[in-house]
């Protein structure tokens, strides 16, 4: 008897943490099992904590251990096999750069047709149609996947947290046994307290803030909003910051709710790679610059007057809320 074709959702974790983009991950994979009558597997590497994946309808948890840091030919390998063994016709990933890496790998191995930057559930089953945003999120494509199975990238924040519980979700443990041909020399690893990846907000400075001494008023905006901070690319190219908080065309893609750009003219390049953002505030000293063609909100003015009006405001606002 062949058996019930499945989704099979990759679960991203952090230091046994499971993110908050592959809960979304979790929650998109679950309404499309819903739409198309498949069961729902979620797999895991190395990570105990994934109690958090009952409130997203998963069915069945998959967690591979013994695997060190993140190695795209082992993680690609080991997806594949479960793939196979659960009969699994649609793979959902998130659009971290780490799925980015065995998305690709994957597609091969399996020969499935892969659309990454998805923004939405298909809009059609039969042919399967994907919506997704393309040219640096300045338009969307329809793409049909005509493929057995099919691989889906999902673009962060585009679904959001959908609970679904369900308390029997069935655990198996899976060693790993397969040795990589290349490792891993060194890991740059993210500091903040929130990543920027998984941000709801995220507070970014630019050369406006003239030195890496006055950072501390993007710390403390960010850490009033619980939110990540991150930086134009002439900041971190001075040294100001680590390139891991580089966000643009050409470092970090951010698609998070609130973007806060601080003495950041805009290059077209950082507008490319933060234009996902659902809502941009700049705060300028330049009128023209062209960061406020493209800001829902905007603030003329010198950061080092406007800032800290507004983490006061922020605070006040906070306690009364409390």
């Amino acid at each position: 008897m062949t058996k019930k074709a499945s989704i099979l959702a990759y679960i991203e974790s952090e230091k046994g943490i499971v993110k908050k983009s592959s809960l979304e991950v979790a929650s998109y994979a679950r309404a499309l099992a819903d739409n198309t009558n498949y069961s729902l597997v979620a797999v895991l590497f190395n990570t105990n904590e994934d109690s958090v994946l009952n409130e997203y309808g998963i069915e069945k948890i998959i967690k591979i251990d013994g695997v060190g840091e993140f190695n795209n030919e082992i993680y690609a390998d080991s997806l594949k096999q479960v793939a196979e063994k659960e009969n699994s016709k649609i793979i959902v990933l998130s659009n971290s750069a780490n799925s980015k890496y065995i998305a690709p790998t994957l597609s091969v191995n399996l020969q499935a047709g892969y659309v990454p930057n998805v923004v939405e559930l298909p809009t059609s089953l039969s042919p399967f149609m994907l919506k997704s945003s393309v040219f640096s999120n300045k338009a969307f494509s329809q793409t049909e996947i005509k493929t057995d199975i099919k691989i889906i990238g999902l673009s962060n924040n585009a679904f959001g947290l959908i609970k679904k519980p369900n308390n029997s979700a069935k655990e198996v443990f899976v060693p790993q046994t397969l040795s990589p041909n290349i490792s891993s020399k060194s890991v740059d690893k993210v500091t903040d307290k929130v990543s920027i990846a998984d941000a709801e907000i995220v507070v970014s400075g630019g050369r406006g803030l003239k030195g890496p001494e006055n950072w501390n008023l993007i710390e403390e905006l960010a850490n009033v909003l619980g939110a990540a901070t991150a930086c134009s690319k002439p900041v971190s190219d001075l040294g100001w910051r680590p390139h891991s908080e580089h966000v643009g065309q050409t470092g970090k893609p951010v698609a998070c709710n609130l973007y806060f750009a601080i003495g950041i003219s805009g290059a077209i390049q950082h507008l490319a790679g933060v234009n996902s953002s659902k809502v941009k505030v700049v705060i300028n000293t330049d009128p023209d610059a062209p960061f406020f063609k493209a800001a829902d909100y905007g603030i003329v003015g010198d950061a080092f007057e406007v800032v800290p009006k507004l983490i006061e405001k922020l605070k006040v606002f906070k306690s009364e809320a409390n």
